[in-house]
């Protein structure tokens, strides 16, 4: 009348058999006996290792993530001839990606002793800057200009070795060097001289353009190699009568806190390291006739590397001007030391004071240099003050003026 119970499935499984443990224990014994043999047991060990280290670089991803690296976002490159920038006062060129503090070139200083109005407009786009005495001077205000008579264009014939990093400076066959080709000519009338460099240029199109436009030709200009369409900017500042510098990095003490960039110039580097990176900032483009330190406090200081770098310049035929940092350093073909730098307090009053002590050196010994950068109140005061010089019985003459062999 009732059904059969089914069985639970576990009681209806047939029966281990009584050998199948002996069986089992067998085969675990021929495995131990097999990795007993010689170097079966090391071989095994060997290539499990390996598998482990291949899964962990997998894993891990770039085996140079621990690596120190600058990472600066550069612009697309273009053709080294191509024409600068021509964006108006205040406007920033299109597609522009460094400014002025991407190298820490221009700090967040506050700019003291004058007075930045961008609503007071002379002309549309330039801002009006009152210096102290209540005089106004503007970033288009050229005053009367001296003649800009054009220096030769650059590359001249036979100063260039062509590389594939780019143009190198050379000695030409004749002995012309590029420390005297591209400086720009010079005669003393007798009176004590003074010169000016202005440096920190190529990053802001604005200021670059107005140091090349309203400075006087004899202002040498000194542009950072990091600049895009560098070749532009050098060709306009010499048809603008304006001989160049180009800046080399140089690793300071305080670095990386303060990271000149990538082609920095490191203290106690290899000799080739050096050389390469020096030959990537002198190959950026022609027409300098002198390079000049971007910091260098501490690669200064390294009497190997440093002499490594006067060498190369001397071989090269291509002058050095400091800004103080390395007086009495000698080697390259030519040098000059500036005998201060007018805006390290960034405000009018203590640049005019700078100036003023130029002079005074200037009337003691002869002559006397100094460097600044390309500062808006720099650019307004130094304007001024170069339009003052012949009613002092000083004679404004270009850097290279001053370079000894």
């Amino acid at each position: 009348m009732f059904a059969k119970p089914k069985s639970p499935a576990f009681l209806s499984r047939p029966a281990t058999p009584r050998g199948a443990g002996l069986d089992l224990r067998a085969k675990a014994d021929k495995v131990i006996e097999f990795f007993k043999k010689p170097y079966v047991a090391p071989l095994t060990a060997g290539s499990a290792f390996i598998l482990v280290v291949i899964a962990f670089l997998n894993l891990a991803g770039d085996p140079d993530a621990a690596s120190q690296s600058v990472r600066i976002k550069m612009p697309k490159t273009t053709a080294a001839k191509a024409p600068p920038p021509r964006s108006g006062a205040g406007e920033a060129a299109e597609g522009e990606t460094f400014t002025l503090d991407s190298l820490g070139l221009f700090g967040d200083t506050p700019v003291e002793g004058f007075n930045l109005d961008p609503a007071a407009e002379a002309e549309p786009g330039h801002a009006v800057i009152t210096l102290p005495g209540d005089e106004t001077a503007t970033a288009a205000e050229a005053g009367p200009r001296a003649a800009r008579i054009p220096l030769a264009q650059s590359p001249i014939a036979g100063l260039v070795q062509t590389t594939n990093s780019g143009p190198l400076p050379m000695i030409s066959p004749a002995g012309l060097t590029p420390a005297s080709a591209y400086a720009r000519p010079f005669r003393s009338d007798g009176r004590p001289y003074v010169a000016l460099i202005v440096g920190g240029l190529g990053l802001n199109p604005t200021a670059t353009r107005q140091a090349i436009d309203q400075l006087p030709p004899e202002v040498t200009l000194s542009f950072v190699p990091y600049t895009q369409g560098l070749q532009g900017w050098i060709d306009l500042a010499r048809a603008s009568g304006h001989e160049v510098i180009v800046e080399v990095p140089m690793q300071p003490t305080n670095y990386p806190d303060t990271d000149p960039g990538p082609q920095t110039l490191m203290a106690n580097a290899k000799s080739d390291e050096l050389q390469n990176k020096l030959a990537w900032s002198l190959s950026r483009a022609t027409g300098f006739f002198a390079v000049s330190n971007y910091q260098g406090s501490a690669f200064l200081k390294d009497k190997a590397g440093a002499q490594t770098f006067m060498s190369v310049l001397k071989s090269r035929g291509v002058a050095f001007i400091d800004d103080g940092q390395a007086r009495g350093l000698q080697g390259a073909w030519s040098r000059a030391s500036a005998d201060r730098v007018i805006d390290s307090q960034i405000n009018a009053q203590a640049i005019q004071a700078q100036l003023i002590g130029l002079e005074t050196t200037a009337k003691n010994r002869g002559s006397a240099l100094g460097t600044g950068f390309g500062y808006p109140v720099t650019l307004a005061v130094a304007l001024r003050w170069t339009q003052s010089l012949e009613a002092k019985g000083i004679q404004l003459a270009p850097a290279s003026a001053l370079l000894h062999q």
